[in-house]
């Protein structure tokens, strides 16, 4: 299946095998095998993406081969009857998001002259309008209980706490605040700053809240790894209880914070990307501005950092009761 071939590195593509293809693509012969390798190692860079879209194709081939369609044979009637079937088992934003990967694997295709037209160019996904993010945020009460309830008596609760202190005073992405080496927490001039590595290979640098810098100075000292400005800033710690030499990934840190959230009664649905959220509403209640907080989290636009935004969730009783009968 396609999902094999995303876990061989890009700079060894013989390693692939054509083998490692769906049949659906291998029948088709060695130049849409080759342009598929090509799809998925030299054009999309993104690991996670890469995965994701690998899940998405192997699957819409899947789907081809039980119903004996060829890559050739494949219209936009097919493509369209299969997002129908997946709207049935999936919510909108995955069925959009396979789709997308479909399309853009033709589109590549097209430009290889594998095929002559993309099927999946023309069919349409469902509508799904998003005004209000899901992600649980957290109150400033709870915020602060969750960091108050950690034990800082050793490494894991001094690096647990600075990891969620980071990630919720510079509104960094887990990927971004694991990504970061002892180096990309510094002094310049008179200020620490963070150096966060974001989606698409950017660097953003956010200067670093004085909350965030007590808990990071705690954390480093203790791990004594100061003088190593190219070891990974938070790493795993080992059955002993000390930090290892491996740097934590998303799920290591999501786990972390499941267990931490658990231990200070927090719902059972926080996760890293609360802090995110729970960071941005807390500015935004003290007076911050959307377009700051846009900067600071590094997004793109303004309408995702609205998406965080919970100010206006609470309808006051004095508004209720302007309703004047």
């Amino acid at each position: 299946m396609v999902k094999s071939l995303v876990t061989v590195p890009p700079s060894s593509p013989a390693r692939f095998g054509f083998e490692s293809l769906p049949r659906f693509i291998t029948d088709a012969g060695e130049r849409a095998s080759k342009r598929t390798l090509e799809f998925f190692t030299a054009n999309i860079r993104n690991r996670n993406t890469r995965h994701a879209y690998a899940r998405a194709v192997g699957r819409f081939a899947d789907w081809c081969e039980r119903r004996k369609f060829a890559l050739g044979d494949v219209e936009p009637v097919v493509v369209a009857a299969y997002v129908e079937e997946l709207c049935a088992c999936y919510e909108p934003p995955t069925v959009k998001q396979h789709l997308a990967a479909v399309r853009m694997l033709f589109d590549y295709l097209v430009v290889g002259q594998v095929v002559p037209m993309n099927p999946a160019s023309s069919v349409r996904g469902p509508r799904h309008v998003v005004k209000k993010g899901k992600t649980l945020v957290l109150s400033g009460a709870e915020a602060r209980g969750l960091l108050d309830s950690i034990d800082t008596s050793d490494i894991a609760g001094l690096r647990d706490r600075a990891l969620i202190g980071l990630m919720m005073y510079s509104f960094a992405r887990v990927s971004a605040a694991v990504g970061m080496d002892v180096e990309d927490y510094a002094v310049r001039g008179k200020r620490c700053w963070f150096r966060l590595r974001e989606k698409g290979g950017k660097h953003h640098e956010v200067p670093a809240h004085h909350n965030a810098i007590e808990y990071l100075d705690a954390y480093v000292e203790s791990a004594g790894n100061s003088g190593d400005r190219k070891s990974p800033l938070f790493r795993t710690v080992d059955p002993r209880g000390e930090l290892s030499g491996r740097r934590m990934t998303r799920n290591d840190a999501l786990r972390m914070v499941k267990r931490r959230a658990s231990r200070a009664g927090l719902p059972a649905d926080t996760c890293c990307h609360s802090f995110r959220a729970t960071g941005i509403t807390a500015y935004l209640e003290n007076g911050g501005t959307i377009e700051n907080a846009q900067a600071i989290a590094a997004h793109e636009s303004p309408r995702t950092t609205k998406l965080y935004d919970r100010t206006s969730d609470e309808i006051t009783l004095d508004e209720e009761e302007r309703i004047i009968i």
